[in-house]
């Protein structure tokens, strides 16, 4: 097998938040939070921990990511595996305190090069995603 073949991308989001680190965690990390910006889950945040993330966009359409926490370092450090059709990567959030809120990073990686339209669809899938979690950070107390 050659280099080339081992090669993967990655998708990165990153923003500037208003908010603290500690409210973002809690958004990542509580079940009924996630759900507002991701997906219906049964998400722990303990290492080893698998879950799923699932969502029904149309009555004949299922949409289900197998998930295992991989590491939970409160309030900075997020990362599970994201196992869904043939797509076998990592997502890592990562939290860093600035002067005026939060610095958020999230990554996904694991795409191969033969993944243009997954990488694709979730290069801009990511960036709706990482709104639709700065709107409900916007709701929270």
């Amino acid at each position: 097998m050659n280099e080339a073949s081992t090669e993967t991308r990655s998708v990165i989001v990153e923003r500037e938040l208003p908010h603290p680190s500690e409210k973002i965690w809690r958004a990542l990390t509580q079940p009924h939070l996630i759900e507002e910006w991701l997906m219906k889950n049964d998400f722990q945040p303990i290492v080893g921990r698998r879950f799923n993330l699932r969502r029904t966009p149309k009555p004949d359409v299922n949409i289900v990511v197998d998930c295992e926490v991989l590491v939970v370092e409160p309030n900075r450090t997020l990362s599970y595996t994201w196992a869904a059709f043939d797509l076998v990567g990592v997502v890592t959030w990562t939290l860093t305190p600035t002067r005026t809120g939060t610095h958020l990073r999230m990554e996904q990686s694991g795409f191969r090069p033969d993944q243009k339209r997954a990488y694709g669809g979730a290069k801009g899938g990511w960036r709706r995603i990482v709104v639709q979690l700065e709107q409900v950070l916007g709701r929270m107390d």
